[in-house]
């Protein structure tokens, strides 16, 4: 059997060794829980409000473009062009409000703390670009003499009256093809 002089123990190393293990083991359970959650939320969170900010923008734009052509577009190239280009913008973004005392700009800045239309193309989150419409009708109208003769059919296609802006990672909409009601209305208001 053993004697009591003999010691039933590990030697330093061992304990230190498990010590250690232990630690990183609670590191890591820490950074799974508590540390990566939190990261993600914030991520979400930055680009939701990003997404957001980049779409009301979209929504100014697409107001002025109406107001100088009468019509919205479904083209985003055309429409970043015409905020970057256009003189009318121009005149606008630089206009000074007298009632308000405060500048007649109506784009946002963004995250960044600038106003920057090339961003306006993609959504922030996955860089996949805003999905965006404008309703199409199409009205006949048919010519006829008093005495019920058909002399033509006119059709007159009409677009841009009503527009839509999708964010393709569902973070809202704006706008709908469908319903005047929501003409310029963001599903987050």
């Amino acid at each position: 059997m053993f004697s009591k002089n003999s010691k039933n123990e590990d030697p330093w190393y061992v304990h230190a060794g498990l010590y250690f293990i232990v630690a990183i083991l609670t590191f890591l359970l820490i950074k799974v829980a508590v540390i990566d959650p939190s990261s993600e939320v914030q991520a979400e969170k930055y680009f939701k409000t990003e997404t957001r900010m980049r779409m009301a923008n979209l929504k100014e734009a697409q107001i002025l473009f109406h107001n100088k052509n009468g019509a919205f577009t479904a083209s985003l190239d055309k429409l970043i062009d015409f905020i970057k280009n256009d003189k009318f913008v121009d005149s606008v973004v630089n206009a000074f409000d007298s009632l308000t005392m405060k500048p007649a700009n109506p784009f946002k800045p963004l995250s960044g703390g600038n106003f920057t239309p090339d961003s306006l193309f993609t959504s922030p989150k996955t860089s996949e670009r805003f999905v965006m419409n404008v309703d199409t009708s199409v009205v006949t109208d048919t010519v006829v003499t008093p005495r019920g003769k058909v002399l033509r059919v006119e059709t007159k296609t009409v677009i841009g009256t009503k527009y839509y802006i999708e964010d393709p990672n569902g973070y809202g909409t704006i706008g709908s093809i469908d319903n005047d009601a929501l003409k310029n209305t963001a599903s987050w208001e």
